[in-house]
């Protein structure tokens, strides 16, 4: 995709746009690697507190969020085409040779927490369980004796190697799930359903092996700016699904409230092949894939613009997923 420079006021248009997301409980948020991913959402009439510092961001019984955008921080909107019509998406993406993380390839403890989201937890155990990603620790955390023990226990092993302790038990102890990028932290409060049980509403994680071993940032069918790596992202309300994928009315006011995102954030080659708009920087791309899904998702959105879209009761969850996942 197009190698972007920022403007000079771009600092202040992020920080408005991220604030702007934070205010609105219809956006969810994700923070993770292709594989790895938390994921923060909140209910219009569920209690929010603000967090202790400067960080922008919230708490909730269920999870928090916590951001400290930098001057580089590079937001990229997107549509992906999928069975039903789109996905939409703000990536928030960090220049390669600025997202790097610790890396570690085992599980590690790294003492107290002491940037947790909420005072209270900033005495809590945390330990990287060591899954290796180039932009995002994966973490968990816990004040509990017991579940201290058993994370001790497997320190200095990997995750997934055979004869760790930590796995049989990880559901059961159901430590916070921390996330952390340079941008920022999602934090995960709700127990870890069982092996074949669904995730939670409300913040939840992933952790997905046969997808780790791609060591891949993102989905190849999110079109990331060229020399850039997503580090998280926003996900506005979206017209035609809920966040657990079903099926609702068309929103016209939600589609509109996308493109003006996709206008100002988007990648102007991709917009002009979805527009149909002709010139030389649109011939560009014109044979990748990401052009071919800005062609779909443009003749999806047209039909359900104008009331058209599928007759279904439901629309498949995992569309609904970021694309991180």
């Amino acid at each position: 995709m197009t190698r972007v420079t920022p403007p000079a006021d771009h600092a202040i248009a992020v920080e408005a746009l991220l604030w702007d997301a934070l205010r609105d409980p219809g956006t969810a948020w994700s923070l993770g690697s292709f594989g790895a991913i938390a994921e923060f959402m909140r209910d219009p009439d569920e209690a929010v507190a603000a967090l202790p510092d400067d960080r922008l961001g919230m708490a909730t019984a269920r999870g928090a969020i916590a951001l400290a955008p930098s001057a580089d921080l590079l937001p990229a909107a997107y549509e992906t085409a999928v069975t039903s019509g789109w996905n939409h998406a703000v990536a928030l993406c960090l220049p390669e040779g600025a997202c790097a993380m610790s890396r570690r390839r085992v599980v590690t403890e790294l003492g107290p927490d002491r940037h947790a989201a909420r005072v209270e937890d900033r005495g809590s155990i945390l330990f990287d369980l060591g899954l290796d990603l180039l932009a995002v620790d994966a973490c968990v955390r816990t004040s509990d004796p017991e579940a201290v023990a058993c994370l001790r226990s497997g320190v200095g092993q990997a995750l997934f190697e055979p004869g760790n302790p930590i796995g049989p038990h990880m559901v059961a102890m159901s430590p916070h799930r921390v996330f952390l990028s340079r941008i920022g932290r999602i934090e995960v409060y709700a127990p870890i359903p069982p092996s074949g049980g669904t995730s939670p509403e409300g913040p939840h994680t992933h952790v997905l092996p046969k997808l780790l071993n791609a060591k891949r940032t993102h989905a190849t069918t999110t079109p990331i700016p060229f020399g850039y790596v997503p580090c998280a992202g926003l996900h506005p309300a979206h017209p035609y699904k809920d966040r657990m994928g079903r099926r609702i009315p068309f929103d016209r006011a939600r589609h509109e409230t996308f493109q003006a995102l996709l206008d100002r954030w988007g990648d102007p080659e991709l917009l002009a092949i979805k527009r149909g708009l002709p010139g030389d920087r649109a011939l560009t791309v014109a044979s990748s894939r990401h052009a071919e899904a800005a062609r779909r998702v443009a003749e999806a959105q047209d039909r359900y613009c104008r009331g058209e879209g599928p007759d279904l009761a439901d629309i498949d969850p995992e569309e609904s997923e970021p694309e991180t996942r």
